[in-house]
């Protein structure tokens, strides 16, 4: 029987959320110190929870818990500042998203991939850099972190006419590893088709 677990406000993210029973949801958290932890947010479905307006995706969170089991219980989360992440921003947050949920184990701890990630999800928000620059870098680290990344010094990200060479390689390392086609790609070229009709 595994130690029971309390945290307390610990740097996260939320990844994905999925309706539970009548009222509730089972969240998938990035957590900077613990990884990936699947949290159920009581009644966080009701229209005047106090989570509702606080569990939002890439937005910076500090999260408390408790528990023993896989999924630990959500006792309190507060807003940690603001991304305001909108239009084509929003489909590089959710391959981000997506890459960290298909690519590491759960309760295994990134803290350099966390850092990465917020900000890379600020950067984004700002709009200064191009989301390829923001996209190349984060995957890169992601790469790096677990294990499987390219043998090879940093590359500059900055360099726009190595870009492509760059997305190309990191690509096919992680279809490699994934087995499968991204969902947000799919729905990015699929965007893109319906955009061109």
């Amino acid at each position: 029987m595994s130690k029971r677990q309390r945290v307390n406000e610990a740097a996260s993210y939320l990844l994905h959320a999925t309706p539970w029973k009548e009222s509730s949801l089972i969240a998938q958290m990035f957590s900077r110190d613990y990884g990936i932890v699947s949290l159920v947010a009581k009644g966080a479905k009701r229209p005047y929870s106090a989570l509702k307006p606080v569990l939002l995706n890439f937005q910076p969170l500090l999260l408390s818990w408790s528990g023993s089991n896989e999924v630990k219980t959500l006792t309190r989360a507060e807003l940690a500042g603001l991304h305001p992440i909108s239009g084509r921003a929003l489909m590089s947050a959710w391959y981000m998203n997506e890459l960290i949920l298909r690519l590491l184990p759960k309760e295994d701890p990134h803290p350099n991939l966390f850092d990465q990630y917020r900000q890379a999800l600020t950067q984004l928000a700002q709009g200064q850099l191009t989301a390829a620059t923001i996209l190349r870098e984060f995957e890169w680290v992601l790469l790096q972190e677990t294990g499987y990344g390219l043998d090879e010094a940093m590359p500059d990200f900055f360099d726009l006419e190595q870009e492509p060479v760059l997305r190309q390689r990191l690509r096919e390392r992680i279809d490699y590893l994934l087995g499968r086609p991204l969902r947000t790609r799919t729905v990015l070229m699929e965007l893109q088709e319906y955009g061109r009709g």
